[in-house]
């Protein structure tokens, strides 16, 4: 009876163990995607219409949202196992320049463009917003890249944290407001698909 129990026992262990390691190496193999659509255009001097206005928003919003969920997809992969391997480490890259792409886009659209009445304001809030926020993930990065070279300090994470006022729960509120006013669907801020 004895044997019978542990050799039960033993099979239900290795069952367990098995059906772990399968779990894993799906998690390991799930490719990352890197999405290659940014906000892009080409216009210059030009006079912008509201619904044009509303897209470019919703594409810079969108975009911007894709691609930080996608660099969320490899903190996932660091934290898990600690290391990506080089494919991933040049997607990241990929993922970091796109971002970067994506706000200098969208910067230089609204900065070379008459905008429509009431977008101008919120056009420069929403863009400081986003690349303020963008800019502290990579600040962040490179303070956890400076912590595991041991050449960290207290200093670096108070200068991020205090470097840019645009990035608050305050100015979130004011985009959405304006968002939602002006009917402008994205899915950014965990507000849809």
């Amino acid at each position: 009876m004895k044997k019978i129990l542990i050799s039960v026992s033993l099979l239900f262990v290795m069952l367990l163990g098995a059906c772990s390691q399968e779990e894993s190496s799906k998690e390991v193999s799930k490719e990352i995607v890197v999405p290659t659509s940014i906000f892009s255009s080409a216009k210059k001097d030009s006079l912008i219409q509201e619904e044009e206005m509303k897209k470019s928003i919703e594409t810079y919003l969108n975009s911007n949202e894709r691609l930080s969920n996608v660099s969320d997809q490899f903190d996932d992969v660091t934290n898990s196992d600690g290391n990506l391997n080089k494919e991933n480490k040049k997607k990241l890259k990929q993922v970091k320049s796109l971002i970067r792409e994506n706000d200098a886009n969208f910067s230089s659209y609204i900065s070379h463009n008459t905008l429509p009445s009431g977008y101008e304001k919120a056009s420069q809030r929403i863009y400081k917003y986003i690349q303020g926020t963008n800019q502290m993930l990579e600040d962040v990065d490179q303070a956890i890249d400076n912590i595991d070279e041991d050449s960290y300090s207290d200093l670096d994470i108070d200068l991020i944290i205090s470097k840019d006022s645009n990035v608050s729960g305050r100015e979130q509120k004011k985009i959405e407001k304006f968002l939602d006013k002006n009917e402008i669907d994205t899915i950014a801020f965990g507000r849809g698909n």
